[in-house]
């Protein structure tokens, strides 16, 4: 009893200790654990070609610099187009909520006028105050994550940074490993090992499918949107395509502002409407039943408000390195608590034996 004591406090003052500097060196995190995230994103290629005797070194280097070769060129594309809609929604925005105001305000009002005086501005008044509470809430979230996050980091030292640590932690990987592994009690060793076996599936589930389900996702609202004729559907189609990786958000940004360009853009045209609200449900359908278990796949075992709360936590603690962080503290703190339970259901507590 003495020795495991010892021992949780041991761990716990680790976690104490590693938590303290997270919080203290978060202004100069996020382009190292950028590196991390691509290093881990990549190594399965890098490893697939150490397989076929190429040494590691080469190996993070081409497909680092494939992999700078492949986003460079997505942004090169889609930054000016982006660029030129952002702009360009932005200035029309008050246009089309003054047209929305003039064309479909009076109709609400008239459903409003069918409650009691009383109701109504109750209704109008709580309505009103939600959004102004949501919107300030959001727009203190959003400032928090760009002045604790790249406001603080230079950018161009984020953009040198970030490639060297990714380089070097692909290359090194096999060591960094070793490194660790041969750390742990060789006592408990299988557990620890499997444990972390059961995170390092999680996170690569998540990781690197929900990118391939954000790509699909971004690529296919942009071109849909695009073709049914709504204006500044590109830019929209790529927000929500990113925002997917956020559950609920992805989805809800999609469905909300488009809906709301279409009736202000195409005057009330049922089919138009329904064609851009038809792009989100086939979108919503083939991420739900066809992307996500094939890509993601139920291995992850991280609840989608779980991921909210996580990822919601993060930004609002430590702004963009909190996000960073969010997901691996999600997966681990997980993987733990199940193992947790596990260990209680087995225990004499349990099974009331005592």
């Amino acid at each position: 009893m003495f020795r495991m004591e010892n021992q949780t406090r041991f761990w716990l003052l680790v976690l104490a200790l590693v938590a303290a500097l997270l919080w203290l060196l978060k202004p100069v995190l996020p382009p190292f654990l950028t590196g991390m995230i691509i290093a881990y994103f990549l190594n399965p290629v890098v490893n697939g070609l150490a397989e076929r005797k190429i040494p590691r070194w080469i190996g993070a280097l081409v497909v680092l610099v494939g992999f700078g070769v492949i986003v460079g060129g997505l942004l090169t594309l889609i930054l000016p187009l982006f660029e030129r809609q952002v702009v360009a929604l932005i200035a029309a925005a008050p246009e089309y909520m003054d047209k929305i105001r003039q064309d479909y305000i009076p109709n609400l009002q008239d459903w409003f006028m069918q409650f009691a005086p009383m109701d109504a501005d109750k209704l109008q008044n709580a309505a009103g105050q939600s959004v102004t509470q949501a919107a300030g809430w959001l727009a203190g979230l959003l400032q928090h994550i760009v002045s604790s996050g790249f406001a603080i980091v230079d950018i161009f030292a984020f953009m040198i940074i970030t490639p060297v640590v990714a380089f070097f932690m692909l290359r090194d990987w096999p060591k960094l490993t070793e490194s660790i592994d041969s750390v742990f009690p060789r006592r408990y060793y299988d557990v620890i090992h499997a444990q972390l076996a059961e995170i390092n599936s999680t996170l690569s589930g998540f990781i690197r499918g929900q990118a391939l389900v954000c790509t699909f996702l971004g690529t296919y609202y942009a071109i849909a949107l695009t073709v049914t004729g709504l204006k500044y559907g590109a830019t929209i189609g790529i927000i929500a395509g990113f925002l997917t990786f956020i559950p609920f958000v992805g989805t809800s940004f999609g469905w909300i502002s488009s809906l709301l360009l279409a009736i202000a853009q195409f005057n009330g045209a049922g089919i138009k409407i329904i064609e851009v609200l038809g792009v989100f449900v086939v979108g919503h359908v083939t991420e739900s039943y066809f992307l996500t278990p094939r890509l993601v796949g139920n291995r992850v075992g991280l609840h989608p408000v779980w991921i909210l709360f996580a990822l919601i936590t993060g930004a609002k603690l430590m702004g963009f390195t909190g996000i960073l962080i969010a997901m691996p503290a999600a997966a681990v703190i997980g993987v733990l608590v199940r193992f947790m339970v596990r260990q209680y259901k087995t225990s004499a507590v349990y099974k009331d034996v005592l």
